[in-house]
């Protein structure tokens, strides 16, 4: 039996790698160490941790540990694990089967180009992953038209030429099978398929260039005509890759934008001062990870020894920055690799645009963004059972007792759900009396969920009520509740004296403090929205109601040239500026009906 304390005793104070285990011998988590003893221990003792660790430590039945010689040889065995086992608690990127490479085949005599899911160690050259698949096919098939790529997978025996297959006759491959092109010819074409791979696509154009004035110069101005075309074809495609006004070369952009739960980062690789891609990656669980370690942990497990840049920029700083630099130069042939942490400046501007890419692509890819944020955020300031996924919120509008409205308003999933807004009219109280009226406005809503009625025009129940008022409309909303014995919780938003949101009253009284910027953003955007639902039903009630009664009250005014005078003029102001002139000029309106009008606005 595994004793876990005995057996962190006898932990070596050397560098190396721990794999924690639960009782199914399923890897938990892989982590590295400076010295074993100490990092080991530090999960077992009683400690703040964070929710992530503290759940996985809960699991832990065993763990094994690998000695290595140094931090570096810890570094690369953790990132080996990483990528082989994908633990269930370390910050994982997405599988790589998910997204295409490009595949070009320079293992073969006559290497071909093609997209593929997977890369294997077969000796071909890889580009990627790519998060765009559709960009990643039409820059495939861009390339095998431009430079006519062998388009089938034969292999050509040297003592055997075959008759020229379509693709050669419709001047779309180079006829290797018919011995159009030697061995040495197409590897040139190659190497420039490469080099616009790699971003350097000037240098190709430069090479057609002198091609095609030499061709022309020979008068061969069947071949000038080509390569012409190639140019053209090539300046297009690599123009729709440019990056404006930055001048450095072989460099990554990393940025990341992170919720509660998930983060995305995105990653612009720029090549000869232009982007050759623009990669998304989403992490989840991740609450208690920061930025930087996300990005930390993405370059450990994103580079290997075909893609590492000259220069990486990012915002965040993390732990093990010297130590990772370092590893990714050992991949890099020995060969310098810049990390460059900024702020401010020119660079900031592409940290700040993929950070933009970021956000929407974790936008597009999880519609309940919102919910991670906002709805968990306010789970936990307000103590509640479960996620309030469903939310009302109730507001009265009147204007001296009369014309009274409530306004209801549902969020779901921490988005206004607009086709569930509801307003009514007060029916059974008058005068102002804004508590009865809410009281009115409660009962007719929850009615329903306790008098099943196939017309419930309201909806299901909610799973946190926001009252837009202080204790007593708490007060009045509990009451309501208990009385058809629904376990709702209820709150308060209340105002400032300058009619501004300024927190949140609890059922006890209590007004709690709101330090979260977007918490108190969120719920600013749910009392501002239930106030304006019902000030504006109430405003049009009122501005009906006045329509209606000061019209008819103007001698030879019916239905008919009211209707005509609201249409023209949209208002009963700009009806009150019209001149007798003005108003003679509308069309269905009588001289004695104008004058009729006018008099009535002026005397």
């Amino acid at each position: 039996m595994f004793d876990i304390q005995e057996e962190l005793k006898k932990l070596p104070e050397k560098p190396g790698v721990y794999i924690m285990k639960d009782k199914d011998d399923n890897i938990l988590y892989v982590g590295k160490a400076v010295v074993l003893k100490n990092r080991v221990r530090q999960y077992f003792q009683k400690t703040k941790k964070t929710m992530r660790i503290q759940k996985m430590v809960s699991l832990i039945d065993h763990f094994e540990y690998i000695v290595v010689d140094s931090e570096m040889e810890a570094l690369i065995l953790e990132c080996n694990l990483i990528k082989l086992h994908r633990p269930k608690y370390n910050v994982l990127l997405k599988d790589d089967k998910m997204y295409p490479y490009i595949k070009l085949t320079i293992n073969e005599d006559f290497p071909t180009l093609r997209v593929v899911r997977k890369k294997i160690n077969d000796g071909a050259k890889y580009y990627g992953p790519y998060t765009n698949a559709f960009a990643v096919k039409d820059t495939v098939d861009f390339l095998n038209q431009t430079f006519k790529l062998k388009h089938c997978r034969k292999i050509f025996k040297k003592d055997k030429i075959e008759t020229p297959c379509l693709n050669y006759h419709i001047k779309r491959c180079l006829g290797i099978c018919a011995g159009k092109v030697t061995k040495e010819e197409y590897a040139q074409v190659i190497k420039q398929v490469m080099m616009f791979l790699d971003g350097k696509a000037q240098d190709i154009l430069k090479n057609l260039k002198a091609e095609m004035e030499e061709a022309s110069a020979e008068m061969n101005f069947e071949k000038a005509a080509a390569l012409r075309d190639k140019m053209y074809s090539i300046e297009n495609l690599s123009q729709r890759q440019k990056i404006e006004s930055y001048n450095e070369n072989d460099i990554d952009v990393i940025g990341v934008i992170k919720t509660l739960n998930k983060a995305s980062l995105e990653l612009f690789r720029i090549r000869s001062g232009k982007m050759i891609a623009g990669e998304n990656f989403i992490f989840d669980d991740v609450q208690d990870i920061d930025e930087g370690t996300l990005i930390a942990d993405f370059m450990k497990q994103f580079y290997n020894e075909e893609n590492v840049p000259s220069k990486i920029i990012f915002r965040y700083e993390f732990d093990e920055i010297d130590l990772l630099r370092e590893r990714l130069m050992m991949l890099n042939n020995g060969k310098s690799v810049e990390f460059k942490i900024t702020q401010k400046g020119e660079k900031m501007r592409f940290i700040e645009m993929a950070e933009k890419n970021a956000l929407i692509s974790l936008q597009n890819k999880s519609d309940v963004i919102e919910t991670e944020t906002n709805i968990n955020k306010l789970k936990q300031l307000l103590d509640l059972e479960k996620l309030p996924l469903r939310i009302e919120s109730y507001d009265i509008s009147n204007i001296s007792g009369t014309d009274t409205v409530a306004g209801i308003i549902v969020f779901e999933n921490g988005k206004p759900k607009k086709n569930e807004y509801r307003r009514i009219k007060i029916k059974t109280v008058e005068g102002q009396n804004d508590l009865m009226c809410m009281k009115e406005t409660l009962v007719r809503r929850f009615r329903y969920l306790v008098e099943v009625s196939e017309k419930n025009p309201f909806g299901p129940a909610p799973d946190l009520v926001l009252m837009d008022g202080g204790s007593n409309q708490v007060a009045v909303a509990v009451e309501v509740l208990d009385a058809y014995g629904l376990d709702i919780p209820v709150y308060g938003l209340v105002k400032d004296n300058k009619h501004r949101t300024r927190g949140i009253i609890t059922p006890d009284g209590e007004e709690l403090i709101i330090e979260d910027k977007d918490i108190m953003n969120f719920i600013t955007f749910i009392q501002d929205e239930v106030h304006r639902t019902a000030i504006e039903y109430h405003r049009k009630l009122r501005d009906k109601k006045m329509k209606v009664s000061i019209l008819d009250d103007i001698p030879g005014v019916g239905n008919k040239r009211k209707e005509i005078l609201l249409k023209k003029y949209k208002s009963l102001k700009k009806i009150s500026e019209a001149s007798l002139d003005e108003l003679e000029s509308v069309e269905g309106i009588d001289e004695k009906t104008a004058k009729a009008v006018f008099d009535f606005f002026h005397n």
